[in-house]
């Protein structure tokens, strides 16, 4: 469409991948009246989608399964929310899709994408890192996310927000399941890097808000307490099990963003 993007009732919004997050962003603009497009890879869950308010696509882009439609991508913002899925041995798969939907975005002529990232692109090197760190990925998830941004990176005909959400957490990811009633959990003393549901949200309004497109954020509460603190209080709290950790602290990192602030005036709420 090639429109400039406000946070306006008359906005149109595509999310490919209603998972988690995607689907919590779709309705909390749809409470802000705006119109928001969604995908799915089958036809069963389109009902579920429409159900919400949320117009349903079918968008698929495995090898030789490919199903698209154009209308997805005539929209103000397009937000590409897909998990890599690099445990499953799904890593390359994934490229494969980062590069249909790039191909799409430029066929369709959308200017405007916030590409879902993590904060696991940066390696555990005893340090703090933000947006100007060298991210050095060590793991499989890691390195094919950072390969993914790099793709968007490189394209100049629109332009391509990241957000590296850290450790997620919020309704239906309490984090006082997470070790309930487990032993000896290793590097005890590690800080954790964590953002809530409502700041994901939160950050992404605030993105659409300032119109802050081709920028990199950091998606992390400014607070870190120790993994043994965080997740045995939060497990207490949920009346389970507390896990027991080593008092050790091995690799570890603490995210910070010099971005978030500076350019979108958001203020975390916290973990």
């Amino acid at each position: 469409m090639g429109k400039t993007a406000s946070l306006k009732q008359n906005m149109i919004v595509s999310i490919l991948g209603c998972g988690w997050y995607g689907m919590a962003l779709a309705k909390a603009l749809l409470n802000d009246g705006m119109r928001v497009k969604g995908s799915t890879t089958s036809a069963e869950k389109m009902e579920p989608l429409a159900a919400d308010g949320i117009e349903p696509y079918q968008i698929n882009f495995v090898v030789h399964e490919e199903v698209y439609s154009p209308a997805f991508f005539d929209c103000d913002v397009l937000f590409i929310a897909i998990p890599p899925k690099a445990r499953s041995g799904e890593g390359a798969f994934f490229i494969y899709k980062i590069k249909n939907a790039i191909d799409c975005i430029k066929l369709n002529n959308v200017q405007n994408v916030v590409f879902i990232s993590s904060t696991g692109v940066y390696a555990d090197l005893n340090a703090e890192v933000d947006e100007l760190s060298n991210p050095q990925p060590n793991t499989e998830a890691g390195k094919v996310l950072f390969a993914a941004e790099e793709l968007f990176r490189t394209e100049t005909s629109f332009k391509t927000t990241i957000i590296r959400f850290a450790g997620l957490i919020g309704p239906g990811r309490n984090p006082g399941r997470f070790f309930a009633g487990k032993k000896d959990i290793p590097n005890g003393d590690a800080p954790v890097n964590l953002i809530h549901l409502d700041d994901c949200i939160g950050l992404s309004k605030a993105i659409l808000q300032k119109q802050a497109f081709g920028y990199l954020f950091n998606g992390c509460s400014p607070v870190h307490p120790k993994k043994s603190e965080f997740y045995t209080k939060a497990a207490i709290d949920s009346g389970l099990v507390a896990p027991q950790f080593i008092d050790e602290l091995k690799e570890w990192k603490i995210v910070k963003s010099v971005h978030v602030e500076a350019v979108l005036g958001y203020q975390f709420k916290g973990i």
